[in-house]
Parts: structure tokens; C-alpha cells; sequence
């Protein structure tokens, strides 16, 4: 059992209400909830005792559980509250859980994105449980007359075995809100817990599959106007004028004008976007009228000139230059495959390499590439917005709240406190909803329309926006001496307009000399977080690299990971190495003896990858055939250490989902611009993978293990692209270095 500080004082409690009845709510700042809605309050006990608003305990015992993390599929409004169910010690079948709103003042980091938000709640979340607990124990042992080290708790029941006394938490609850908060608690043992650990269903299931109204685009209000915008045609241009004549004049249509989302002199943040801060909007009663209103606009656009932007991001402060000019996709080859062979920024140097492939005996250099990617989530880009003169409401699909608050009292002049978002469910979100933009143009809308609107994207407006996965390009090199030992590595990755290379991530520290390199191109086109930022690239590029570098060396391709994962184990290279070697070596064991390595069937052909990011080991086995000349991905087997699995089925479940995605993004994904233009609007040329090309089984298997919980959103996604690469190799004799793979399996016939 491990003791934990609550870091809580009496300063941080609310104020105790004064009603009738008994009940206590119980959290801590980081989990903070909300106040009940009318029709709850009319349900619950007559007396409420705050503290911090997180816990809410009634005397009928039943346990209402706050869920601060936005959801958008990864099942946090499930797994989050059995954390705090399982240290509060109640049985779960007597919570309920409710999600709360954004409340700065009350949480910290209600961020969900980067697979961080089991990782960073994981403690806070126990600490708050386990508080709650002790102050019911305390509570008991000072009504019983009995030490509160004999008292236990069981299934939401307190139990004194001496004296035979026995309460259920609602009984101890209005006791136990005017207790002081320890200043430390116990946690349980892990091999205590019965929940954590245990399949839990999604506490939203029946009410997705009812139709409830959970997500963004399902919010209403009475007086609501609908909203949409016109935003250039191309990368590169700008609203000149606009003539709306026609539209004013249709039915249904309230206004037309043109906003400025972000003031020119605004520096931006991390979340931010880049491109089309000018937008034409327009205002009226339903979406169709609106949406045949739009078609009548007549703008005309004009190039935007050079400029700088100032972006306050994660890696501080920086000017970030948007050149002017309408971008091609050809344009961008040549560029990137010119800068590809220059010198680039030193991210890490082991050794000398130079000198080790001016020796080697052997030398394998290869280039890999990926284009643009939209991210396509299932509910188009949506946001409710009330703006008055005192205050904002929004209600919409946004991963990062905080963020996004803070951009809103800058454009709309309002303190934060006078700013109010209500979480909706999102509908997809990959890393596109982390961006806040659809919130600042339905509250600038609404501010200027005097309105309550509801913004609603289509389909078109949201893949030719922007916030893409970025275009990247990255050359591998290795020599072997002759005993086909790697003695050096070099990478060079770029991208427009970021690089994708993680410097220290394997197979750095494995090899003596390391030389790991990035470039940039700088782009108007706006890009931005996409699942596993620069992993969902560089992880098909490096295990499809040492794939074939294992066959260079003569060496089956798990025991050739493993030896170098054992020479980074026993003799690391450099001091800043990223990964665990024998965690890393762990999941490719597990994934040899799970997936039957060395006996796939005649008729079968097998790719196998392993990589490291967001915290989580994953290497993943897959078996695909050629039926009718196509492949077809027949099983998949992933194995994944990511600390203490909290809901496995829905671990499983997020797995499988991350797995079929990057099969989809591999085979198919791609976004190529003309102009400035994207080539693709809609679904009809976007390919996505469909139901029949999807793997026949995928099997998630899980480390056990007792390290803290890490991230399963995005860790399952980038080695799937290497090992269906890997895969496609064994099965048509050739290598697949250029994304999207069907074209150039196609071309091979």
C-alpha cells in the first residue's frame, strides 16, 4: 500500500450548501465537476456537502462520478471514473457517471489528446477516490466510538468487525463533508483492485445506440440561427470582395458578412491555426437554406503576400514565416527531394559515423514518403455560440478547452470567467478537434450576428480547410561491417512544414554511431496534430527500414530487433535514450510466441513492426494473402505494454480501431494540391478503407505488468503501416516506400 498527499487545504473547498438530508460531493482540483441540472437536483438527496464538486455521494448510496476529460471515442468517460471507483471502494454498478464542462478555475489540463489523459489522471484520480474513502472511514470510526484502522470498506459499505457495526456510504457521507481533508491517504495494492482491471461496458453505450442527443451537432436552442462559411478556394488567397445580393435576397437568410477571426498583431498558441483567418459567413433560419444561399455568394480572392506569424507553442516562443504563392504537390516533390540531399539540423550525433561508412562493408540507403491526410472524422465540423455584451456560451466538439479559451478572450474581449464551454461528445476527433477554430468562428458570428447560431461545416468545408497531417520525406542509411553487425545509422527526415524524426527513439543508443538529422520547408498550407503526431510516419519508414536491413544482414527480423535492443540494454549509446529496451523487447517477444512466428501457412504472407511512442510498447504481426490480385489483411496480432490496462475489452477495442485506421491511411490516404487546391472534397475521391478490406481478425494482447497506466489512442496506429509494408513485400517481392501503397501496388499489377 503506497501513501499520497492530497495537496488540498480548506481554501480550496467550496461553500457547504445548508439544506435538509445528507450526501457529500468529494474531488480535487484537477477533478473538478459541475452543478446539477435542474432535473438531477429533483432526483438527489435535499442536502448537498461540497467539496470541490467532483464525488457526489447521496444517503441512498447511490455514487455520482464527474468525468472531466472531453470524449471523443477513447472511452475516458468510462475508464476515468473506474479509477476513482476503484479507490473509493463502491460497487459499480451503483455509479452514475456525468460529464462535466470546462471549468478552468476547477480543473487542470481537461485536455483530451497525445494518449495522455489516463497517464497524467492515473494518480489524481486515486488520490481523489482514496481521500473520499478515508474521510467516510473517519467519519464512521467518530459515530461507532472505534478506531478508524478497524473499520474496512467493501462494494460502497463501511463495516467495524468488532463491534458488528455496518453503514453504506450515503449513511456516513453528511459526516464525512465536514471533515477536514487528510493530508495523506493510502492507495489499494494493485493486486487489491476489482475494478481496475475488470471489462467495464461504455457507460454512453445505450444512449449512442438510442440516438440520444450526445454529440455537437445534435445541440439546439430555442432562437438558434444556423451558420456556415466560405473560406478560399486555394491555399494562398484571400477574401477581396464579396457580392451577396443574391443570397440576402432568399428566404430564410438573416445576414451576410465577412469576420476576421484573429486580429493581425494576436500571437497565437500552439492550437491555433494558420490559414484562413478571413471568412465570409452567412446567417439563417435552417442549414438548407443557408446551405443554397451560399452557392449564390460571389467572391472574388487575391493572393496573400509573405508574413510572419508569431506562435507561442510547446517549444516556446517563435516566428513562423507563411509564404505567399499558390502551392503544387509536384512543387513540393522536387523541393523536398532537393533539401533531402543537404546537410540538415544536427538533432543527435553518436560517434563518427562518417568514418564507420567510409568502412562498412555493406551500405543500405533508402527513401521513404508520405503525403497530406485530412482527418475525416465521422461528425463534420460543428459549434454552438451565444455571445452577448457580458458573457460567451459554447457548446461544441473540442479536445482542448483550455486552449481554446484562452484565443476567445482575446477576440472577443471578455474575461475567461464570462466564458462558459460545454463539452459535447465528439464524433472523431484524431487530433482535429484539439483545434479550436470552429469555436472562434461561431462565437465571432454570433457577436456580430446578435444571435445564438449553431456553425455547421460540410463535408467539403472540412477536408479543404486545412489542419492536415503534414507531407514528409525521410532517407535511411546503415552500414554493416562484415560480419553483418549495424556499426552505423543515419537519418534524415523532413517534411513541409515540419520534420517527423524523434532523434532519440530507437535504434538510438543501440549503435555507436547515430546521426540523426531534420529539415523544413515552410508552407501557407495548415497542418496540424494527426493520431501519433510524426510517429504515424517515421514508425513505417524505420521498421520497414530495418526490415529490410535485417535481410541485408542475413537475420530473421525479430531477433534482429532484439539483438540491437540487447546491445541497448547491456551497452546504450548516449545518455537521453527515450524507450526501455526490455519493455521494447517484451512486446516483440510476446508478439513472436502470440502470432505463431515461424509457422505462418504456405499461402500467407507476413510483416512484422515494433515501435515505441506516447509511452506505450507495441509491435504488431501481420499476415496478409493476394486473393484476385489484391491483398487481403487476413489477422493481425499486436502485442502492447502499456502499464496496467484499466478496461480491457475497450483497450482491445481502441486497438483494433488504431490497427484498421493505419491499414486504411496506408493503403489509401492521400491529399495532393494544384494551386493551392486540394484534389479531393469529399468522399467520393477521399479513399478510406472499407468494411470488407479490413483485417478478418485482429488479436490485442497486453503485457502484464504493474507500471503506472500510459496512452492507447494513438500507440497501435504508426507500426501498422511497417508491418503491412513488410508484409506487401514478402508477398509481391518488392518494397513499398512511397504512401499511399495501392498506387504503387496497383502499378505492379
Amino acid at each position: 500500500m503506497t501513501n499520497v498527499t492530497t495537496n488540498l487545504n480548506r481554501r480550496s473547498f467550496l461553500k457547504v450548501t445548508a439544506m435538509a438530508g445528507g450526501g457529500m460531493m468529494l474531488s480535487f482540483s484537477w477533478l473538478a465537476g459541475c452543478k446539477p441540472t435542474p432535473e438531477e437536483a429533483m432526483s438527489m438527496p435535499k442536502e448537498w456537502f461540497e467539496l470541490n464538486s467532483y464525488i457526489k455521494i447521496g444517503e441512498n448510496g447511490l455514487v455520482t462520478l464527474m468525468s472531466p476529460n472531453p470524449e471523443f471515442g477513447s472511452n475516458v468517460k468510462t475508464s476515468m471514473p473506474m479509477i476513482l471507483a476503484e479507490e473509493l471502494d463502491v460497487d459499480w454498478k451503483n455509479v452514475m457517471v456525468e460529464q462535466a464542462d470546462f471549468f478552468p478555475e476547477r480543473f487542470e489540463r481537461q485536455f483530451t489528446g497525445g494518449s495522455m489523459g489516463i497517464l497524467l489522471g492515473w494518480k489524481p484520480l486515486r488520490t481523489a477516490g482514496a481521500t473520499a474513502r478515508q474521510m467516510l472511514i473517519k467519519a464512521a470510526a467518530q459515530t461507532w466510538s472505534v478506531p478508524a484502522e478497524e473499520i474496512t470498506t467493501e462494494a460502497g459499505m463501511l463495516y467495524h468487525k468488532g463491534s458488528g457495526k455496518k453503514a453504506g456510504y450515503g449513511e456516513m457521507a453528511s459526516a464525512a463533508a465536514k471533515l477536514e481533508v487528510p493530508k495523506e491517504v493510502p492507495l489499494k495494492n494493485v493486486t487489491d483492485f476489482k475494478i481496475i482491471g475488470n471489462s467495464k461496458k461504455n457507460v454512453e453505450a445505450r444512449n449512442i445506440v438510442t440516438g440520444k442527443s450526445l454529440f455537437g451537432i445534435d445541440h439546439s436552442q430555442q432562437g438558434m440561427l444556423i451558420a456556415m462559411i466560405v473560406h478560399p478556394p486555394a491555399f494562398g488567397l484571400k477574401v477581396k470582395s464579396v457580392d451577396d445580393a443574391a443570397a440576402r435576397s432568399m428566404p430564410g437568410i438573416k445576414d451576410v458578412f465577412t469576420i476576421q477571426t484573429l486580429h493581425d498583431d494576436y500571437e497565437r498558441n500552439a492550437f491555433d491555426t494558420a490559414a484562413f483567418t478571413e471568412l465570409v459567413a452567412i446567417v439563417g433560419s435552417t442549414t438548407w437554406e443557408v446551405m443554397n444561399a451560399k452557392k449564390t455568394l460571389k467572391v472574388e480572392w487575391e493572393k496573400i503576400k509573405d508574413s510572419n506569424m508569431v506562435v507561442n507553442g510547446w517549444g516556446g516562443k517563435q516566428t513562423v514565416k507563411v509564404p505567399g504563392g499558390l502551392e503544387s504537390t509536384t512543387a513540393h516533390k522536387k523541393a523536398m527531394a532537393e533539401m533531402a540531399k543537404k546537410p540538415a539540423k544536427v538533432l543527435r550525433k553518436d560517434g563518427d559515423p562518417d568514418a564507420a561508412f567510409r568502412k562498412a562493408a555493406k551500405v543500405l540507403e533508402r527513401t521513404y514518403t508520405a503525403p497530406f491526410l485530412a482527418h475525416n472524422t465521422m461528425e463534420p465540423v460543428n459549434c454552438f455560440a451565444h455571445v452577448t455584451a457580458d458573457e460567451a456560451h459554447l457548446t461544441g466538439p473540442i479536445q482542448a478547452p483550455e486552449f481554446v479559451t484562452r484565443t476567445l478572450t482575446a477576440r472577443l474581449g471578455l474575461p475567461k470567467e464570462k466564458i462558459h464551454i460545454k463539452l459535447a461528445r465528439m464524433g472523431g476527433g484524431f487530433g482535429l478537434r484539439a483545434y479550436g477554430h470552429h469555436m472562434i468562428e461561431a462565437a465571432v458570428i454570433s457577436q456580430k450576428a446578435n444571435a445564438p447560431i449553431k456553425l455547421m461545416y460540410t463535408r467539403e468545408d472540412d477536408m479543404t480547410y486545412g489542419i492536415y497531417r503534414p507531407t514528409y520525406t525521410a532517407t535511411y542509411r546503415a552500414a554493416l561491417d562484415k560480419d553483418n553487425n549495424v556499426i552505423a545509422f543515419h537519418v534524415r527526415g523532413g517534411g513541409i512544414p515540419e520534420h517527423p524524426v524523434h532523434a532519440d527513439r530507437f535504434p538510438a543508443g543501440a549503435v555507436d554511431n547515430y546521426l540523426a538529422e531534420g529539415w523544413q520547408i515552410d508552407s501557407n498550407i495548415t497542418i496540424g496534430a494527426f493520431r501519433a503526431p510524426r510517429s504515424n510516419f517515421i514508425a513505417g519508414a524505420e521498421q520497414s527500414f530495418l526490415d529490410e536491413l535485417a535481410e541485408l544482414a542475413g537475420k530473421d527480423p525479430i531477433d534482429f530487433r532484439l539483438a540491437l535492443l540487447e546491445r541497448a540494454k547491456n551497452s546504450p549509446v548516449g545518455t537521453h535514450n527515450d524507450y526501455d529496451p526490455d519493455r521494447y523487447a517484451g512486446v516483440l517477444k510476446l508478439a513472436r510466441e502470440k502470432s505463431k512466428w515461424g509457422e505462418p501457412a504456405g499461402n500467407v504472407h507476413r510483416g512484422v513492426a515494433a515501435y515505441f511512442c506516447h509511452n506505450t510498447y507495441v509491435a504488431e504481426v501481420l499476415d496478409l494473402t493476394i486473393e484476385n490480385n489484391k491483398p487481403m489483411v487476413q489477422k493481425v496480432v499486436a502485442a502492447v505494454d502499456c502499464g496496467i490496462v484499466i478496461n480491457p475489452d475497450a483497450a482491445s477495442n481502441m486497438g483494433e480501431g488504431g490497427i484498421v485506421d493505419g491499414i486504411g491511411n496506408a493503403l489509401f490516404g492521400e491529399l495532393t494540391f494544384q494551386d493551392g487546391v486540394p484534389d479531393k472534397t469529399n468522399f467520393d475521391k477521399y479513399r478510406l478503407i472499407r468494411q470488407k478490406e479490413a483485417p478478418k481478425e485482429i488479436e490485442v494482447h497486453f503485457v502484464k505488468n504493474e507500471h503506472d497506466p500510459t496512452g492507447l489512442g494513438e500507440p497501435l496506429f504508426p507500426p501498422t503501416f511497417a508491418a503491412l509494408a513488410n508484409a506487401l513485400y514478402k508477398a509481391k517481392g518488392k518494397r513499398f516506400y512511397n504512401q499511399p501503397f495501392k498506387k504503387e501496388e496497383i502499378a505492379l499489377g
